[in-house]
């Protein structure tokens, strides 16, 4: 498995080794001692979580507030995301900033997202299903949303009128969102 550093620091991409035949392919998708020492980190998954979506929904910005603050290993198994990553950690260079990569069963690429990032996703084939390890339990308390169309964030959505839910459309305005990630 090839691991490649992301744009921010603490993003990580994972191309897996595929094996294809005339019957199919097989690729191992996670394996826990792999994943502690390609990133020489001790994460520990607790929740896998998955999600069918349209063309053109979108999720996200989504965290949780320390502590139940969640890393997210995300791939997508049928279909294709445009997936996002912002850095909302205070003290980063990169406070603010994102990093959008394509996901899809196509390419098979694994997204590594540390606490302390929001995260959202595109949907851009119909019935498209995103597939997620959490490194800690969700909780209802700590969640936290992001306005997906902020303007002070500027993301580069490809489509202005995504479907998008209450819940997302009413995220917090970046600028007043004070991040309890350091």
């Amino acid at each position: 498995m090839e691991v490649i550093k992301g744009d921010i620091s603490g993003l990580l991409i994972f191309q897996p080794r595929v094996f294809s035949d005339n019957r199919g392919y097989f690729f191992e998708s996670f394996n826990q001692e792999k994943f502690n020492q390609l990133t020489g980190l001790d994460v520990k998954f607790c929740q896998d979580n998955e999600s069918l979506s349209k063309k053109n929904v979108l999720r996200g910005l989504h965290f949780q507030k320390p502590p139940f603050a969640q890393g997210k290993l995300v791939r997508v198994i049928s279909g294709k995301v445009l997936d996002v990553a912002v850095d909302i950690r205070k003290s980063s260079e990169t406070y603010g900033k994102y990093q959008i990569i394509e996901l899809s069963a196509e390419n098979k690429k694994i997204f590594w997202i540390p606490p302390g990032f929001a995260h959202g996703f595109l949907v851009l084939e119909e019935n498209t299903v995103f597939s997620y390890k959490c490194s800690n339990y969700y909780s209802p308390e700590s969640e936290g949303t992001i306005k997906w169309n902020d303007e002070n964030l500027k993301i580069e959505w490809p489509i202005s009128g995504p479907n998008v839910s209450e819940k997302d459309n009413d995220g917090e305005d970046f600028v007043n969102f004070v991040s309890l990630f350091e």
